[in-house]
């Protein structure tokens, strides 16, 4: 009876080593699990910021690039008001030196006639 008491507590041992091992292994296996999910989830959140920051660059450029547009355009059309007023300048200008010249003429005129008369006369 010792002997087969010795065996039982034997097998008792040995199944109770088993079943703890297999305990084992299923918990090591659900750890590394759990390990490469954080790991994969970690490397999913980097790439997304990665995009993010891309993104963040290019929104940055096109803002960088309308304002660089919106201070050509208001360039533009303060060169085209100048180039406006300086044409109606001269516009004026010109039209004062052809009156200028047109009463020059008309008084050259009647100094002409004048002196013709005098002459005739």
């Amino acid at each position: 009876m010792k002997k087969s008491l010795t065996a039982s507590l034997a097998l008792v041992a040995a199944l109770g080593l088993a079943a703890c091992s297999e305990k084992a292994k299923d918990e090591t296996s659900q750890a590394a699990n759990t390990i490469a999910g954080d790991v994969a989830a970690t490397a999913d959140n980097a790439a997304a910021d990665v995009a993010n920051v891309g993104e963040d660059a290019i929104g940055a450029a096109e803002n960088a690039a309308d304002k660089a547009g919106a201070a050509i355009d208001n360039a533009a059309a303060k060169a085209d008001a100048a180039a406006d007023k300086a044409s109606a300048k001269v516009d004026a200008a010109a039209d004062k030196a052809g009156q200028a010249t047109g009463k020059a003429l008309d008084a050259a005129g009647n100094t002409l006639k004048k002196a013709a008369d005098d002459v005739r006369h």
